[in-house]
């Protein structure tokens, strides 16, 4: 059997198995509570798979090893800030979050403010934020299947990335939350998998001696010891450390207010529950970071040089092919095969997970709460979140074509530089601070979200990168003759995060607006107990 027929067979037995999933789901979801919160009927080991399962994206398997393999200890960084960056998340939002809203992160904002601005503000970030994290993960996807099946033409990638984006759109208007819940603990299961026996093949080939990995790391990437050392990517001038600065801001304070993992907290019937899916979710999640140091280091050492793409997205499944035999060995072409299918089902989860979390915002926030005033059925809010999944999927679908040759890693970091500066000083404000208002809430929003984009437009990701030397690829988005990247940095966190906090404290400061404290005390007494959760947020 042919490499390129037992990777077919593989993706589509995954395929398979989801979509089975997802049938199954759908005979389960039979109201709102089912479509956007499983019914609340997960335990805590199975909400804690899943999100390991909708954390651990195609960044980090695909981007993550890749960044590591180019560019050794500074691409090891991205790995560490992922990993802080889940701890804030939990000690700061997460359980609090879960305890005083119900399907959507508007859900808490809104408890003590104006319902209409605020949940229409909140679920305008939601989509940006979500349609950041879509573009790396089918960018992810189509990079796979075209190496998987030999075709690199664009065409071939362009069709891969549109049958993703299908596939996630059919995941969310048929299996709903339950659906996806299960498909993104299948994926953990397969992830955690696969990666645990890529790190033990790597690692025996250097007889378990981690500093013979590194060693033949940087002596196989003609880099030396600078490999091993900071500053190969991010200490080359002044620029390039205020990039690493505000990258790393971005990661550590992204995932608090990323709203697709925010949600999974929904998911579970108690706090205690969400407590120990939190522990599952740590252990799983600490475990995965420290293997991508066995993929990057390994694709380097083991991998000829030059043979990864300008991103680095395939050094993970090229790994797995060098480390089975090589190339057109027949463990070299049924590792690459397996490991290729777990990186597809890891996109598929998380891409199911992101639309579900904007499609629910789209029908909880803005239609049933902002157009019809509360008065919507539970029927009409889910035939609205599955329409909403499908034009957030095609929207994500027309934007990934033009950014196929970006590093999926760094795409992702743009998706937390957004939820950190746009949607976490509304939160943290909202749950410590008393004094907080409507306005400070639409400020900080819109203020943070507007500056991260929009510096994100004028910077060198949309254009002025160039080509790279290697492939003669456009490195940004933007045709190489177009160059209106005036601001010098890739990340925009270390701007856009200050300015959202700052002009979320401003707002509230010179608004007239009655203080809510009654309102506060209820809602700290709810985050802080879980006491009446499960029901409506109306106010």
């Amino acid at each position: 059997m042919s490499s390129d027929t037992l990777t077919m067979i593989l993706f589509l037995a995954v395929v398979a198995v989801t979509v089975g999933i997802t049938f199954w789901a759908s005979r389960q979801t039979k109201g709102a509570a089912d479509f956007y919160a499983g019914g609340r009927g997960f335990s805590g080991f199975q909400n804690g798979m899943a999100i390991s399962g909708d954390y651990m994206s195609a960044a980090s398997f695909l981007g993550i090893s890749g960044a590591i393999a180019l560019y050794g200890y500074d691409g090891f960084l991205y790995s560490i800030g992922f990993l802080v960056a889940w701890l804030i998340a939990l000690l700061l939002v997460a359980e609090l979050l879960r305890n005083s809203g119900r399907y959507t992160m508007a859900d808490q904002l809104a408890y003590r403010m104006k319902q209409r601005p605020i949940r229409t503000a909140a679920a305008t970030s939601t989509v940006v934020v979500s349609i950041f994290y879509l573009l790396a993960q089918m960018v992810g996807a189509g990079a796979l299947v075209a190496l998987l099946l030999g075709a690199e033409s664009e065409a071939a990638k362009n069709v891969t990335i549109v049958a993703v984006g299908l596939l996630m759109i059919f995941y969310v208007t048929v299996g709903g939350m339950k659906g996806t819940t299960w498909v993104q603990i299948v994926k953990a299961v397969m992830l955690m998998g696969g990666t645990v026996l890529i790190t033990v093949l790597v690692l025996a080939e250097f007889n378990f001696n981690l500093s013979d990995l590194l060693g033949a790391a940087a002596s196989n990437t003609g880099k030396g010891d600078a490999f091993l050392q900071p500053g190969l990517r991010y200490g080359i001038d002044t620029t390039s450390r205020i990039d690493f600065l505000s990258l790393s801001l971005a990661l550590v304070l992204g995932t608090a207010g990323l709203p697709h993992i925010l949600i999974r907290f929904y998911t579970v019937p108690t706090a205690k529950a969400a407590r120990t899916s939190v522990l599952w979710a740590i252990g799983l999640i600490g475990s995965f970071y420290l293997m991508t140091l066995a993929l990057g280091f390994g694709a380097a050492a083991l991998l000829a040089p030059g043979s990864l793409d300008a991103a680095g997205n395939l050094a993970s499944p090229l790994l797995a092919e060098s480390v089975g035999g090589g190339e057109g060995s027949t463990g070299g072409a049924v590792l690459l095969a397996l490991i290729s299918a777990v990186a597809f089902a890891t996109i598929l989860a998380v891409v199911a997970g992101l639309t579900l979390t904007s499609a629910s915002s789209v029908a909880h926030d803005l239609y049933a709460t902002v157009f019809k005033r509360g008065q919507a059925s539970e029927a009409d809010e889910v035939r609205v979140a599955r329409i909403a999944a499908f034009v957030i999927g095609g929207i994500a679908i027309l934007l990934a074509i033009p950014a196929q040759n970006l590093n999926i890693a760094f795409l992702v970091a743009l998706a937390f530089a957004v939820a950190a500066s746009a949607n976490l000083p509304s939160l943290i404000y909202n749950l410590f601070w008393r004094r907080f208002n409507t306005r400070g809430a639409l400020w900080a929003i819109y203020g943070g979200l507007t500056t991260c984009v929009g510096l994100v437009i004028f910077s060198p990701v949309v254009s002025g990168k160039g080509l790279d030397p290697n492939t003669g690829k456009n490195l940004s988005l933007l045709p190489t003759d177009i160059d209106i990247s005036w601001f010098p940095l890739e990340n925009p966190g270390i701007i856009s995060i200050p300015v959202g906090f700052f002009l979320g404290w401003l707002g509230t400061v010179t608004s007239r607006e009655p203080e809510t404290g009654d309102r506060y005390t209820e809602l700290e007494v709810r985050a802080l107990t879980g006491a009446g959760a499960e029901q409506a947020v109306k106010h």
